[in-house]
């Protein structure tokens, strides 16, 4: 069994999670469900990035120290990603003492490859970012992501890492591998950024408390980018032996902000290290309201609990990846739109394509072949399953999420279509179309079946629920699912599966 070690990138602790946050998790499970549905040995890791100038500012605002802060907001997000059926394996923190361990040996291996100098830092600082800024980044003086931030001027003794002794051999991998950065779009960008150069970076901080003591090196700790990006290989217990069973990792799954510390410091730092770099970093789009990112005001009224509250946890996973695309931003005009479209995408693909499938083919099965499924030839609607599953497939394995998703619901628009077209219930009136009855119904239940198989890494709990309600008991593996499908359909289920919004509702 092929082994598949997947990432996202871990929140940073100074706030509660949102919409953001929601979106690159459940990408990301997908990826990890239809890994597994393919009969892979997924280990899928998530987690917190929990040291900082940022996070020690937000605790001594608060009054609190840092530890109490981020122990109350690693609480926070599990239990969001329990909510939203994240199926992570692990939840790494980078004030765990595995990742504290891992952290200074790698630093201790690079700083033996001579790639770490001293030096003295004058310059600013963009605490938003945890990051060092030069003065052709800024925007009237003012970080262009957080531009409500005042930038720091810091002045400081620090241990720098030679970046840019990495341009050529970063531009090698990347013009050599396309597969490392992806969408396309975001290695192009990575490819500018590297052409135009590369400065030294800092490896550590003097003037911030809160993080990984400096190996051998009293009074500074590991700089929070150079701290937080091993969480990849401390997850799986580096250094020791073991960790190389899962690295290199098969995909890091990231938010496109972040591209440059992912795309050019993690694999500068790991070729310094002599390690391997990952196979792909995948840089997601964002979900904008208006034009731009989230404000404050407009995070809250997409209040998260409130969202996976509003039409049911799998409503929301397969609102997010059939609205935003996996591979670009997604915007839209505001919030009342956003939650519209919430309830409309809700009503139109689950209650009424998918759920009214499913009503008619039991019922219909029940009521004319008492629930024995059986045929006797291949139909129409079979031809455009095998199609279906095919493109899904493809675009599943490239990550075009949004695409696999859609091959996925089009199996349930052309069932829909094939019940129209086939009118069973005139062919149960006629002695003669018993045979076509058969394959009629037995097409339809096998279009419901290789449904809830295909959607089962989007929509787990109700995918699983379909299964149920055509008989079968476990979902197969995607290389099972022909084999195993429903030959008896148990007596109608009395819920709906997907209940109507019926009224309007406040904000959409």
């Amino acid at each position: 069994m092929s082994r598949y070690y997947l990432t996202t990138a871990i929140d940073y602790s100074n706030g509660d999670p949102h919409i953001g946050h929601a979106y690159e998790k459940v990408g990301a499970d997908v990826v990890a469900r239809f890994r597994r549905l393919m009969g892979e040995d997924v280990h899928f890791v998530i987690g917190m990035d929990e040291h900082g100038q940022k996070v020690a500012q937000e605790a001594a605002a608060q009054g609190r120290s840092p530890q109490e802060l981020v122990d109350e907001l690693a609480a926070r997000f599990q239990d969001v990603w329990q909510r939203l059926n994240i199926s992570h394996d692990d939840f790494i923190r980078t004030t765990e003492p595995r990742h504290s361990q891992a952290v200074q040996a790698l630093v201790r291996r690079i700083r033996d490859t001579g790639d770490l100098y001293r030096d003295r830092y004058e310059g600013y600082y963009c605490s938003g970012c945890e990051a060092f800024k030069r003065e052709a980044e800024l925007e009237d003086g003012r970080c262009a992501i957080h531009r409500s931030r005042e930038i720091e001027w810091t002045e400081e003794e620090n241990w720098f890492f030679r970046l840019s002794a990495y341009r050529d051999r970063l531009i090698k991998h990347v013009q050599s591998n396309p597969e490392f950065i992806q969408p396309e779009s975001r290695r192009n960008e990575i490819l500018r950024l590297l052409e135009g150069g590369l400065d030294d970076i800092s490896a550590s901080r003097s003037r911030v408390g809160w993080g990984v003591p400096f190996p051998d090196e009293p009074g500074h700790t590991v700089y929070v980018w150079f701290d937080a990006l091993p969480n990849y290989i401390s997850a799986i217990g580096y250094p020791a032996d073991g960790f190389g069973d899962w690295w290199p990792a098969a995909l890091h799954v990231i938010g496109k902000d972040i591209t440059r510390f992912h795309c050019v410091i993690w694999p500068a730092m790991l070729m310094s290290a002599g390690l391997e770099l990952p196979e792909t970093v995948w840089g997601h789009g964002f979900v904008k309201i208006g034009g731009g990112k989230l404000s404050k005001s407009e995070a809250a009224l997409l209040d998260l609990d409130q969202l996976v509250a509003r039409n049911g946890p799998d409503a929301f996973r397969y609102f997010l990846l059939r609205e935003i695309p996996w591979d670009r931003d997604r915007d839209f005009a505001s919030v009342d739109a956003f939650l519209q479209q919430f309830d409309e995408r809700y009503n139109s693909d689950l209650a009424n394509d998918l759920g009214n499938l499913l009503n008619r083919t039991v019922s219909m099965s029940r009521k004319y072949r008492d629930g024995v499924v059986s045929r006797t030839a291949d139909t129409g609607l079979d031809a455009h399953i095998d199609s279906a599953v095919d493109a899904y497939g493809k675009a599943m394995r490239e990550h075009r999420l949004h695409d696999g998703l859609d091959a996925a619901m089009s199996i349930v628009r052309a069932a829909n279509g094939f019940i129209d077209s086939e009118q069973p219930w005139k062919l149960a009136k006629d002695p003669t179309q018993e045979a076509r009855l058969d394959d009629v119904l037995a097409a339809l239940v096998r279009g419901l079946g290789t449904t809830a198989v295909v959607l089962s890494p989007f929509i787990p709990t109700k995918a699983g629920e379909i299964w149920k309600r055509l008989g079968g008991d476990q979902l197969p593996s995607l290389a099972d699912l022909t084999a195993e499908l429903p030959t008896l359909l148990p007596e109608s289920w009395d819920t709906v599966l997907f209940p109507r919004i019926e009224k309007e509702r406040d904000g959409g």
